[in-house]
């Protein structure tokens, strides 16, 4: 039986809804990459220089811990991956659950809310990062997605 599985970070919200959206759409499992240290109002605020968010995003090698790890990782074919874009890219606690799950043979559809910018870095920047990872394509939601825009992208790339 072949088994989906929507991996997502959501800082404020929006994207656990889509993550819930695609989830449902699909019937796949969902998980939430949470972090070990919830991220405050002010570890986000934009565009300070010195909140939690902006320092983790200027060290590429800082790995925020997580609070739970997924033990099953090997039963699923394709992975959903979601998250906020950050600083143009992915946040690093993406890189946390990347580098602690062996995600190596699987296609990863990448999805990310932003009200304004696209996928295209955060796609990039991970398959320059993990170039053994099969990255398949990547979506850019609003925070106000439309069901029928997630339809749509999930038609075009589920298995």
């Amino acid at each position: 039986m072949y088994k989906t599985l929507v991996a997502y970070f959501s800082a404020t919200g929006a994207t656990k809804r889509l993550a819930e959206r695609i989830a449902n759409t699909l019937n796949a499992d969902i998980f939430e990459i949470e972090p070990a240290t919830k991220y405050t109002n002010d570890d986000l605020k934009w565009p300070s220089r010195n909140n939690r968010s902006c320092i983790e995003m200027k060290n590429k090698n800082f790995r925020p811990g997580v609070l739970n790890k997924i033990s099953n990782i090997d039963e699923y074919d394709e992975v959903f991956l979601g998250f906020p874009v950050w600083y143009y890219t992915a946040p690093t606690i993406i890189n946390t659950f990347i580098e602690e799950n062996n995600l190596e043979g699987k296609p990863i559809y990448i999805f990310v809310t932003s009200g304004v910018n696209s996928v295209d870095r955060s796609f990039k920047d991970l398959q320059k990062t993990y170039p053994n990872i099969t990255f398949i394509s990547g979506k850019r939601f609003s925070g106000a997605f439309y069901p029928r825009e997630v339809y749509n992208w999930i038609g075009e790339n589920a298995s």
